[in-house]
Formats: structure tokens, C-alpha cells, sequence
């Protein structure tokens, strides 16, 4: 298991789409503001298009431009594939398999270089991987306390619970969530809202309000509360 250098925390979701280049790019800000130096990773990304010769991803890109420490895009997102589509599959039409050799190495580069490192899953917290690993194996092998991104629509409060549930399964720590709502038209949203603060059983990081298309949300996330990130 890696020992970190460095403070880390990782960032997964729900589902996929639901928020968690916003919340972790709004991590990485208030993180800054107290005095630190911070990175984001983006360990492994599908969904990219070719910028001087090299495959990048907008959520990584995100992640830089929200660092204030510089470095090589590569070791910010080392597996990108061009199609936005399930991450295994992906390397496998692309004759790639999926290192957490190489995934462990950049981010030991990164932590020599900053206080903290943001680290952002790929789609959910059990897509797999390959055949024997999924995202979930991520911050196990980095050694990282996991923060829980909900996308507030229908069905929210189940996909937490089983997430959070499938989260200390595998002996992680969850030490945060954050709800996003994703749903303008939410109908109940706070009753949901308290709902999830009563049973999920760890604290609420903030909160994001319903962006219009277009909008980033990075200036969103209230009420944030990084205390809960340092393990």
C-alpha cells in the first residue's frame, strides 16, 4: 500500500456525470486559499480529443487550470482514450492495459511536489477496470480517504447508501459527501437532503446548487468544510 508524502483525497460519485471534476476543482481552490500547495490527478479518463499529438480530457484540463503547482499533463492523467466510453473497454480497444504500477508512480511524483493532491475517479465507484480491478481499488492502492459527490435526482438516496456501503466494504474511509443538485426540478429536495445527512454517516463536505447549461459551478460549492479532509 502507498504511503503518502503528500495529503491526498479521492473524489468519486454516484454515477458518472454527476459532479466530480466540479467539486473537486472547488477542493482544490479552498485548499489553496488556506496556503497549499495543491494538484489535481485524473488518473485514468475516457472521453479526450488530440492536443499537439496527445490525447487530453477536458476533466483533466479542468484539474490543471484549477493547480497551482505546474506539471506534465501525463502525470496528471496517465491512461486517456479517446472514445467516452466505459474506461476498460476503452483500453482494451485501444491495446492498452490499465498500470496501477504507473498510476502509483505519478502519483508519488505529484505528492513531492504539493501539500495536497486531489485525486478524481472515472465514472463510478465500482466501474471496473479490467477484468479483476475497478475504480474502488484506486484509493486503496494510494492510501486515500474518499469524499462521496450526490447527485440529488430520484433515486439519490439509494445510490448513496449503497455506495457509502460498498465504500467501508472495501475498507475504505469515507470522510465526506457532497451534494450536487443535478436536478432543477427536484421535487422534496431538502427532505432528501436531510434524509441523506441522517444515514450516511459521516459529514456533509457542502453543497452545489442547479447550474444552467454552460455554467462551470466552480465558484458554487458552499458552505465548504476542508477540516473533514484531514485525516
Amino acid at each position: 500500500m502507498f504511503v503518502n508524502e503528500a495529503q491526498g483525497i479521492f473524489v468519486t460519485g454516484t454515477d458518472t456525470e454527476i459532479g466530480k471534476t466540479v467539486v473537486s476543482c472547488q477542493l482544490m481552490d479552498a485548499l489553496a486559499r488556506e496556503g497549499n500547495k495543491v494538484i489535481g490527478m485524473k488518473p485514468i479518463a475516457s472521453g479526450a480529443e488530440k492536443q499537439n499529438g496527445i490525447f487530453k480530457n477536458e476533466d483533466a484540463l479542468q484539474l490543471i487550470e484549477h493547480a497551482n503547482v505546474d506539471v506534465p499533463y501525463e502525470l496528471i492523467n496517465p491512461f486517456c482514450f479517446e472514445p467516452a466510453i466505459a474506461p476498460h473497454i476503452a483500453a482494451k480497444q485501444a491495446g492498452e492495459q490499465i498500470d496501477f504500477m504507473v498510476i502509483e508512480k505519478a502519483y508519488h511524483e505529484l505528492t513531492k511536489q504539493a501539500d495536497w493532491v486531489v485525486v478524481e475517479g472515472v465514472g463510478g465507484w465500482s466501474v471496473p477496470l479490467s477484468n479483476k480491478h475497478k475504480v474502488a481499488d484506486i484509493p486503496t492502492r494510494l492510501n486515500l480517504p474518499v469524499v462521496l459527490v450526490v447527485g440529488m435526482r430520484l433515486g439519490c438516496i439509494n445510490h448513496a447508501l449503497l455506495t457509502a456501503e460498498s465504500i467501508r466494504n472495501n475498507g475504505n474511509s469515507l470522510v465526506g459527501w457532497i451534494a450536487n443538485k443535478i436536478d432543477q426540478n427536484m421535487r422534496v429536495y431538502e427532505e432528501n437532503l436531510q434524509t441523506l445527512k441522517d444515514m450516511l454517516s459521516c459529514p456533509i463536505i457542502g453543497q452545489v446548487p442547479y447550474m444552467q447549461a454552460g455554467q462551470t459551478g466552480l465558484d458554487q460549492l458552499t458552505n465548504i468544510e476542508t477540516k473533514f479532509l484531514k485525516t
